[in-house]
């Protein structure tokens, strides 16, 4: 349960090179395992450690028969419902992986890190997370010839100071910051990290009818693709002068300034020939996800510091139609039944190609901090959640839980953020969460969060929960926020992410070292859990 990949693998070792899936067999019987390495390294090839990366850590937890993260990823929906079609509720009852995916290949859950933490100061840790590792990417691509995605957003680790209060970036790259609600639980800062996402819309989305930049028509379309994102007839906006735009964009026939706008079948300015598709980003679109440390000032107070530990990209290279991806998707339900290999195309600088037509990049620390590009595996462990779990909605997560309307522009800030539910939900989210998982992450090894939201018998203390805001339910206190940076610079040290990215403070129980799917206790009726990425913000006060 909890697979984002249970396809059959039958290769031990998978390769991507240049824009052609390569697939090897490697026998090593009676070879020598050095040489082979070296020969792989002459060739410009990398062995897979795991080949099963696409898997992540959360989905060997021990369920016990009654604990359920699986539900956050794992969805079907009725016919007609969702664009996604992936139908993938199953996994929340069975541990349906592959021979190779049985062990757990991710031994970083299994190393207890108390002493290499405790060698770290708290001084040496807030220094280094407050130190920028972004303002030098660019230059340093530049230099070594990188073809790909170059960040383009200046003085980025500035976080919010980059942006203004609307969300857009000072310097006029058109990339917006929106608020949203992080997904439980492994993007919760008590669990490790603190996060930003940006989007940005293609030239076209943001010019007027005579190809000039127009802010009111990026906002306008902006709105516009939120709506169809969150499939809403009507959506709130900041003030849009119609006559600007040149678009009676509420329906009722006059042209003033609006403060909601009904969604219309296509985009505005010079996008105007670009239909809007329910659920769908249209071709260009792209993302910019920074994964930080946890920052915390002496009072405790947590934020989103200078240092990243990872840039992450991704961008629409082409528009797949509701049609299209329904045969994708059903491609994908017969080459499991097949037991065949997922191809995930490498396109070198440019990123790996999903096949939902989204190219995906990351960039991770090196050992000294600095940022640069993921080797193939590393990159292979973002493919899992961005390809073919039932949840996504178009293959991402965050534009979908941002606050809906025009308070959902501007930079991440959870102080008062109210803990709405998902659509179709009466509960909050994080509520809901902490009833259906037991405890503050998959894992259920945050001893803070258990202390902070949860009775001795194991219960949730629903009044706490209720009259805490976002901020309060997810961020840690002071002492576990460093530890939690310091357990991850180790791995940064140690440069083993292939091992696992996961700043967990001791070893970790409640995770299979080998799962056995004829002995593991899965999850009955009672205990699996349809559910909605979407939020129901219209519940805040």
């Amino acid at each position: 349960m909890f697979s984002l990949a249970s396809k059959q693998r039958r290769l031990p070792y998978r390769w991507l090179a240049g824009s052609a899936a390569v697939l090897l067999i490697v026998t090593l019987v009676a070879c020598n395992q050095e040489s082979l390495d070296g020969d792989l390294r002459a060739e410009g090839i990398e062995r897979l450690y795991n080949p099963e990366a696409v898997v992540p850590p959360q989905c060997y937890t021990r369920t016990e028969g009654h604990f359920n993260p699986c539900y956050t990823c794992h969805q079907t929906y009725p016919y007609g419902e969702r664009v996604n079609v992936m139908n993938d509720s199953g996994l929340q009852a069975e541990y349906s992986f592959s021979d190779t995916a049985l062990t757990n290949h991710w031994r970083n859950l299994f190393v207890d890190r108390t002493a290499a933490i405790a060698a770290i100061s708290d001084e040496d840790i807030v220094a280094y997370v407050d130190q920028d590792n972004y303002s030098d990417l660019a230059d340093r691509l530049r230099a070594q010839g990188w073809e790909g995605y170059i960040p383009d957003i200046e003085n980025l680790h500035l976080s919010r100071d980059a942006f203004d209060a609307q969300g857009f970036a000072r310097d006029d790259s058109g990339w917006v910051a929106f608020n949203y609600k992080p997904l439980p639980s492994t993007f919760w800062p008590t669990n490790g990290s603190t996060d930003d996402v940006m989007i940005r819309l293609p030239e076209a989305f943001r010019t007027d009818n005579g190809g000039r930049p127009s802010r009111p028509v990026y906002e306008a379309n902006l709105a516009i693709l939120e709506a169809a994102i969150k499939s809403l007839d009507r959506i709130a906006t900041v003030p849009i002068n119609e006559a600007v735009i040149g678009v009676d964009l509420n329906g009722d026939n006059v042209w003033s300034v609006v403060t909601e706008i009904e969604r219309p079948d296509y985009y505005v300015g010079t996008a105007e020939t670009v239909a809007v598709t329910d659920q769908l980003y249209p071709e260009g679109t792209e993302f910019i996800h920074t994964v930080r440390y946890v920052g915390v000032d002496p009072d405790g107070d947590i934020y989103v510091p200078q240092r990243m530990k990872e840039l992450r990209y991704m961008y629409k290279m082409r528009f797949l139609t509701e049609a299209q991806l329904a045969s994708i998707y059903g491609n994908e339900h017969q080459e499991k039944l097949e037991g065949l290999l997922p191809n995930y195309v490498n396109l070198g600088d440019r990123g790996m190609d999903n096949g939902f037509g989204w190219l995906v990049l990351g960039f991770i620390e090196d050992e000294e901090g600095a940022l640069r590009p993921q080797s193939h595996e590393e990159q292979l462990f973002c493919m899992g959640c961005h390809t073919t779990i039932g949840s996504t909605i178009d293959q991402t997560f965050s534009f979908a839980r941002k606050i809906t309307g025009p308070d959902g522009w501007g930079y991440i800030d959870l102080r008062g953020m109210q803990d709405v539910p998902n659509v179709g939900e009466i509960d909050g989210e994080i509520l809901t969460y902490f009833k259906r998982v037991g405890g503050g992450s998959e894992f259920r090894e945050n001893a803070e969060m258990r202390e902070r939201w949860f009775n001795e018998d194991g219960s949730v203390d629903e009044a706490a929960v209720a009259a805490a805001d976002v901020y309060e339910l997810i961020t840690p206190n002071r002492e576990r926020a460093l530890a939690l940076n310091k357990a991850y610079l180790t791995i940064v040290h140690d440069q083993s992410y292939v091992h696992g990215r996961d700043a967990n403070l001791g070893a970790v129980v409640n995770v299979y070292d080998v799962v056995d799917p004829e002995t593991a206790p899965t999850l009955p009726p009672e205990h699996q859990h349809a559910w909605d990425i979407r939020l129901d913000w219209s519940a805040s006060n």
